[in-house]
C-alpha cells in the first residue's frame, strides 16, 4: 500500500466523521407528507378562527347588534389565541410539537361543533374565545417544528406553504359560509366549517411525520421567562413582532368590515356573493408560497417594502365605488399581507438560535393582537367614518411597517460600519 494512502487512512481515522444532515428538504422523503399535513393544519386553523367573519352582518341581524359588537366574535377568537400562544409554546417545548398541535386541533374542532348552538351573542363570544385559546397550540408549534425538521435553505418555502394553508382556510371558510348561510343561515354555515376542520385534523395527525430532531426543554417558569426576556431584548425580533402585528391590523380590519360595506349601496350584494369575494385569498396562497423567491431577489427588507407598498396601493384602490376596482384592491391587500407575513415569520425562525417555540409564539401573539385590534378598531372606524375610516387605520398600520423597516435598515448599516471599522 502506498505511503500516501496509509497517511490518508490514518488522517481519516483521526478526523471526526461528519454526520449527514437528516432534516427534510424539498424532494426528499417525508417532505411532501409534512408539507401537506401542515397545509391542512393551516386550513383548519384559519377556517375555524375566522369562521364568523363573513357572517357578521347576519349575526348582527339575529342578535340586533352593531358591527362593532358583532366583531367581537372574531376579536375574541384571535385574542384568545394571542393570550395563550406563549404558554402553549412552552408546553410544546416539553411535550413535543406534534403532540401539542394534535391536542390543539382536537379541542378546537370540538368547540367548533358547539358554536352553532350558541343561544346568545355573549355565549357565542365565549365559545369563540375558548376556540381561539385552543388553537394557540398550533401556529408557534408548527413554525418551531419546521425550524427543527427542515433544512435552513428550505425554511422560508416550508413556512410559506404553511401560511398558504392559512390563506386557503381563510378563503374556504368565508366562501363556504357565505353560500351556506344564504340558504340555511349562519348557524348551519359554521357547523359545516366545524365538520371540514374535523376532517383536516384527522388527516393532519395521520400524515405528519414523527419529529426526529426535537429535544425536550423545561417547563420551569424561570427558564421560560429568561427565554422570553432574551427574545424581547433582541431588537431585530422586536421589529419583526411589530411588523407582523401591523400587517395583521390591516388585514383584520379590512376583512372584518368588508362584508358590511358590500351589503350597503352602491353594491348591495347578497351573502353568497359576498362570501365568494374571499376567493381573492388564492392570491395570498401564491404570494405566501413564493415569499422565499421574493426574499432571494430583494432581500428581507426589500421584500417587506414591496409587501407594504402593495398593501397600501390596495387600500387606496378599495376606496372606489366600482366593484372591479374594489376587488383589485382586495387582491393587492391580500397578496401584500400574506407575503409580508411569510417573510416576517420565517425571519423570526431564522433569527432565534434558541427557544424557537417561544420566539415564534411571541410573533404569533403580536400577530393575533394585531388581528384583534384591527377587527375592533376597523369596525369602530367604519361606524364613525365609513369605509374611508377603515382604510385610514390600514394606511397608518402600513406606514408603521415601512417606518420600522427603515429603522432596521439603518441599524444594519450602523452595525456593518462598526464591524468594518
Amino acid at each position: 500500500m502506498p505511503a500516501s494512502t496509509e497517511a490518508s487512512i490514518h488522517l481519516g481515522a483521526a478526523s471526526p466523521v461528519s454526520t449527514p444532515d437528516s432534516r427534510l428538504t424539498p424532494g426528499g422523503p417525508g417532505y411532501r407528507r409534512m408539507s401537506f399535513a401542515l397545509f391542512l393544519a393551516g386550513v383548519a386553523t384559519f377556517a375555524l378562527l375566522y369562521s364568523t367573519q363573513a357572517l357578521l352582518p347576519l349575526i348582527s341581524g339575529e342578535f340586533g347588534v352593531a358591527a362593532s359588537e358583532a366583531s367581537w366574535t372574531v376579536a375574541a377568537a384571535t385574542g384568545g389565541l394571542a393570550l395563550f400562544v406563549l404558554p402553549m409554546s412552552a408546553v410544546s417545548e416539553r411535550f413535543g410539537r406534534r403532540t401539542v398541535m394534535t391536542a390543539s386541533l382536537a379541542v378546537a374542532v370540538t368547540v367548533g361543533l358547539l358554536v352553532p348552538f350558541a343561544p346568545s351573542l355573549p355565549a357565542l363570544v365565549a365559545l369563540r374565545a375558548v376556540q381561539g385559546a385552543a388553537l394557540a397550540g398550533l401556529p408557534a408549534s408548527a413554525t418551531a417544528y419546521l425550524a427543527e425538521e427542515v433544512r435552513p435553505k428550505a425554511l422560508v418555502t416550508a413556512i410559506g406553504l404553511f401560511v398558504a394553508g392559512n390563506s386557503v382556510g381563510g378563503m374556504s371558510g368565508r366562501v363556504i359560509t357565505g353560500w351556506v348561510a344564504q340558504e340555511w343561515g349562519w348557524r348551519v354555515a359554521v357547523g359545516v366549517i366545524g365538520a371540514i376542520a374535523v376532517a383536516c385534523a384527522v388527516a393532519f395527525r395521520l400524515l405528519l411525520p414523527a419529529p426526529r430532531h426535537f429535544k425536550a426543554g423545561s417547563l420551569k417558569p424561570r427558564v421560560l421567562l429568561g427565554t422570553v426576556r432574551a427574545h424581547l431584548s433582541n431588537p431585530l425580533l422586536c421589529r419583526l413582532y411589530a411588523i407582523g402585528a401591523l400587517f395583521m391590523t390591516v388585514f383584520g380590519g379590512v376583512y372584518t368590515v368588508i362584508g358590511y360595506r358590500l351589503t350597503e349601496a352602491p353594491f348591495s350584494l347578497p351573502q353568497g356573493i359576498i362570501g365568494s369575494i374571499f376567493l381573492v385569498y388564492l392570491v395570498g396562497t401564491v404570494s405566501a408560497s413564493t415569499a422565499g423567491r421574493l426574499v432571494g431577489r430583494l432581500g428581507r427588507r426589500g421584500a417587506l417594502y414591496a409587501a407594504g407598498g402593495t398593501t397600501a396601493t390596495g387600500l387606496l384602490l378599495s376606496l372606489a365605488d366600482s366593484l372591479p376596482v374594489v376587488l383589485l384592491g382586495l387582491v393587492l391587500i391580500t397578496g401584500g399581507f400574506f407575503a409580508g407575513h411569510a417573510v416576517a415569520s420565517s425571519a423570526v425562525s431564522k433569527t432565534a438560535t434558541h427557544g424557537r417555540a417561544q420566539a415564534s409564539a411571541l410573533y404569533q401573539s403580536a400577530y393575533y393582537i394585531g388581528s384583534s385590534a384591527g377587527s375592533t378598531v376597523g369596525a369602530l372606524a367604519f361606524h364613525a367614518g365609513g369605509w374611508a375610516g377603515t382604510v385610514t387605520v390600514g394606511l397608518l398600520a402600513v406606514l408603521g411597517v415601512v417606518t420600522i423597516t427603515v429603522l432596521g435598515t439603518r441599524a444594519a448599516r450602523v452595525q456593518q460600519r462598526l464591524a468594518t471599522a
